[in-house]
């Protein structure tokens, strides 16, 4: 591998930009995101800088009420918090105004990504996002979670304080990348080379909170590497159930505690979590399920599925809409009623159809939407209904 000074246009200035912080011991804040990915990301920086006795605190917006991303309220309460220092996890490439009224209050920002690069930029000081680098380079396949590791371990190399930190590290990527269902980053290269020493430590972390998962999901037995299954459908699994309909500070303190008795506490909960989120995922299923069969739609003429209902949970629709695209063969849009005149929701993609595209293509009829080839979520005025499913087709009959 190339030294990542090379490939990352800015993480020389980003380490400086850390090092000057933790020199005169200036507060440092991370916003995060509260899918599983995010999560497992927000912890690998929340446990380096707090190896390296830094001041750290960290924010992730609600997903009910606020959505995805920094957004202004997390920017005044970080200013308030006399927090110098800004770092955006899974986030925040195209957060124009959030950083823009952070850089204004005086902070400085350091944005860590791998989503798509918008037209405009949001402003900062340092961006760290996989999709800048060149595609001919080897970091080109890293997720965020590969693009945070990658900016930790730099630090304490740096810093000459590696020892006992990479190891736990490489675990918690190993969580991260093994998650987003809807887009999962490709199994190869460093990404390939980290996750298997990371299925290799696992049953061994000494990590309390990972142990705990581990005991909670019946995987203690095991003393070799764990598989990617057992990782997927066990570890990450109770991990993003709580992203998806709790709160995801239950697993920051899981994935950065160093106390056995709280990880047990939170191991339980994440437990706890996964099995009522399961249920959810089943009932919002079978009702799906009997709306298409009542409806008798024809999914020859009718290319995209819209299924919207009220009283939904949109927290888990990530998690419902493959189970849906498996079963009918086709892109799946679902949503819920927010009140009478709003619908939220989210769209899963097939073979052909480009979901961010789909969306741009109707977005007269949408308030917000995002998203990348596989998926993207998506809000819109009641009304608009029946306008925005007629689009949908239009752009799956010239795709598919």
């Amino acid at each position: 591998m190339p030294h990542p000074f090379e490939n990352l246009a800015d993480l020389a200035l980003s380490i400086e930009l850390l090092k000057t912080a933790i020199d005169i011991q200036q507060k440092i804040a991370i916003c995060g995101d509260y899918d599983a990915h995010g999560m497992a990301s927000t912890a690998i920086l929340l446990r380096t800088l707090r190896w390296l006795n830094v001041p750290v605190d960290y924010a992730i917006p609600s997903r009910i009420s606020e959505g995805y991303g920094i957004n202004q309220r997390i920017v005044e309460e970080f200013y308030r918090e006399g927090v110098k220092l800004i770092l955006t996890v899974n986030n925040g490439t195209s957060a124009f105004e959030p950083l823009a009224r952070a850089r204004q209050l005086g902070m400085k920002v350091i944005i860590i990504d791998y989503h798509e690069i918008p037209a405009k930029l949001a402003p900062a000081d340092a961006i760290l996002n996989s999709k800048l680098i060149s595609e001919s380079s080897p970091y080109r396949v890293l997720a965020g979670v590969g693009v945070v590791t990658v900016l930790a371990i730099s630090l304490v190399q740096q810093l000459g304080k590696t020892q006992g930190l990479v190891k736990s590290l490489l675990e918690l990527f190993t969580l991260g990348i093994l998650t987003d269902i809807d887009n999962p980053p490709p199994l190869i290269g460093i990404n390939l080379l980290w996750m298997e020493r990371g299925l290799q430590q696992l049953p061994e972390s000494k990590l309390v909170g990972i142990q705990a998962l581990i005991q909670m999901r019946g995987l203690s037995n095991k003393r070799e590497a764990l598989s990617v299954e057992d990782v997927r459908f066990h570890l990450v699994k109770s991990i993003e159930a709580v992203g998806s309909i709790s709160d995801p500070q239950i697993v920051i303190e899981l994935l950065t505690t160093d106390n056995n008795e709280l990880a047990l506490e939170r191991a339980m909960q994440c437990e706890q979590v996964n099995q009522r989120c399961e249920v959810l995922c089943k009932e919002i299923e079978h009702e799906a399920v009997a709306w298409v069969r009542e409806s008798q739609i024809n999914l020859q003429p009718e290319l995209v599925l819209v299924i919207v209902k009220p009283n939904w949970h949109h927290g888990v629709f990530k998690i419902v809409a493959p189970r849906l695209v498996e079963r009918y063969g086709v892109p799946t849009f679902i949503g819920t009623y927010e009140d009478e005149n709003w619908i939220r929701g989210y769209g899963l993609g097939i073979s052909g159809f480009h979901v961010f595209k789909a969306l741009q293509s109707c977005q007269d009829l949408l308030g917000k939407f995002g998203g990348h080839k596989i998926a993207g979520g998506f809000s819109m005025p009641a009304e608009n209904l029946k306008a925005f499913q007629k689009s949908l087709n239009q752009f799956a009959y010239n795709c598919l």
